[in-house]
């Protein structure tokens, strides 16, 4: 005798759909037993009722939706199937409507109380809307879903029936089409709440709180998208969620993982084509600049940078790509280029200056003078100018004192060069006073940028005539101590990763 099946396995449950298939029961009966005998949820057990795993049903759902309705894997299907539980993600009435199609099934038929106590009222109203019992004599002209049960099939339609069944249509979906899951205050709330997210991120103490943060407002506006909206709805939740994705980049490309920040950046990428926005646009080019210098491929971070300015946009994006294209162009040995470049920048702030014209979301989005004027400051030091530096360096401490959101890698950086600079021109003591405050930062904010720049003047020290003075040999020593004691203090997970919060 064969072993009996473990209860509640696969094997289970195709021995229970088949014994009820020998019965000529129907899918719906099939469906309720599954709910009953193994205490599944309304939609897994529709999904078991037609026996297909989780991967199959998610194919199924994709050819069933087309190119322009929602998608699905094995995994979103499979969160769809625990929502509301925490582990599951919100369903949609148009994944409802589909997956009622797939399983041959009513969307009453896939939603239980959790689910109905959990939907917003706007998706009841839609799925109400759906459920309406066609008038007697009207006869629905949706295309007839196949289901691993056998169903009745009739006539095509002609002449008045025809006729009448088209204009049922077309009223069913003008219910649809004049309700929408979101409105001008909640599309307000997700703006404002960005804007939030892109100045925390500059000042945070935690980082890794400001990203937990972060995925959780993109899965907000995610979650809506999965809906229907109007069509300027659409296109500001693809703009918000496009500065979602390029933050989660940056953040992500911070925390030293580069092949995930490029994810996160061709996300916010599709975003700005779907919203063909400009300025988004712009922003995702800066922020792909960024992970290509940040790994080392120069040319590609000029590429991104060009590209991203050939949109013109509005604001200070101009500005920060400007400053981006220099930097790469300085790293890359191209002084005279690097130079242009910074100078275009200068250029791009003027004009920006002059047309008012401000950021949409700030903060990480945003290149105030304190930002461009670091940028700047690096670019003159590598080129050898000293003085050129310092006034560049004096210039943005100066603006960030009297900003309202302290960059605290920005202010660190301007310190290290105005260090760098004192140590072009030999002036021993300068070195020393201008690095003080950098070494009087509390540990969270020694961020691997800082350590960077900090081993990076050590070790010019090390090289420079005052390399084995008492004063650069006290510099090398007191570096040496802020490294190592930032890197202890953070934590193993950000520590091990490089983490820069420096943001530039």
């Amino acid at each position: 005798m064969p072993p009996r099946p473990k209860p509640g396995s696969k094997q289970d449950r195709d021995a229970v759909r088949s014994a009820l298939l020998a019965t000529n029961a129907p899918t719906s009966a099939i469906a309720a037993e599954m709910r009953v005998r193994f205490g599944v949820r309304p939609r897994e057990a529709w999904r078991h009722a037609h026996g297909w795993t989780t991967q199959e049903a998610a194919d199924r759902f994709n050819d069933l939706a087309g190119d322009a309705g929602p998608s699905a894997d094995a995994s979103l299907l499979g969160k769809w199937e625990k929502w509301p539980a925490p582990s599951g993600r919100r369903i949609t009435p148009r994944v409802l409507i589909v997956l009622a199609d797939l399983y041959g099934a009513t969307v009453n038929d896939l939603l239980d109380l959790d689910d109905r106590q959990s939907l917003t009222e706007s998706d009841l109203r839609i799925l109400r809307h759906q459920a309406e019992p066609t008038p007697a004599g009207a006869v629905t002209i949706r295309q007839a879903v196949p289901s691993a049960s056998p169903e009745e099939t009739t006539p095509p339609l002609t002449g008045a029936e025809l006729v009448q069944a088209a204009a049922q249509e077309s009223a069913q979906w003008a219910q649809w089409a004049e309700v929408t899951n979101c409105g001008p205050v909640a599309l307000e709330q997700f703006t404002a709440d960005t804007q939030y997210l892109a100045a925390a991120y500059l000042m945070a103490d935690d980082p890794l709180r400001v990203f937990q943060q972060t995925k959780l407002q993109l899965n907000r506006v995610w979650d809506l998208l999965y809906g229907h909206q109007r069509p300027h709805q659409r296109r500001e939740l693809f703009t918000t969620a496009g500065y979602l994705f390029a933050m989660l980049a940056w953040m992500t490309s911070d925390l030293g993982h580069r092949a995930q920040a490029e994810t996160h950046a061709r996300a916010a990428l599709l975003c700005a084509d779907n919203a063909d926005d400009p300025a988004l646009h712009a922003w995702v080019c800066s922020t792909r600049s960024k992970l290509a210098f940040w790994d080392g491929q120069f040319r590609q971070a000029i590429q991104h940078a060009q590209h991203g300015a050939s949109y013109q946009a509005p604001g200070t994006v101009a500005v920060l790509l400007h400053c981006q294209l220099a930097d790469a162009w300085a790293e890359a040995g191209a002084r005279a280029q690097a130079l242009i470049a910074i100078g275009q920048a200068e250029d791009a702030a003027a004009l920006d200056h002059a047309s008012a014209l401000h950021d949409q979301v700030g903060g990480l989005f945003s290149c105030q003078t304190g930002r461009h004027a670091n940028y700047s400051a690096a670019v003159h030091l590598r080129a050898g100018s000293a003085t050129t530096a310092l006034t560049h360096a004096d210039r943005g401490l100066a603006a960030l004192q009297q900003q309202r959101v302290r960059a605290y890698g920005t202010e660190a950086q301007l310190h290290i060069t105005r260090a760098g600079a004192h140590l072009l021109a030999r002036e021993p003591e300068g070195v020393l006073d201008a690095i003080a405050p950098v070494l009087a930062l509390p540990t969270e904010h020694r961020t691997a940028p800082v350590r960077r720049r900090l081993r990076d003047l050590a070790r010019d020290t090390a090289a420079s005539p005052m390399g084995d003075s008492a004063a650069g040999l006290r510099l090398q020593d007191a570096v040496e101590t802020a490294v190592r004691e930032a890197a202890r203090a953070l934590s193993p997970g950000i520590a091990t990763s490089a983490w820069i919060n420096d943001h530039d």
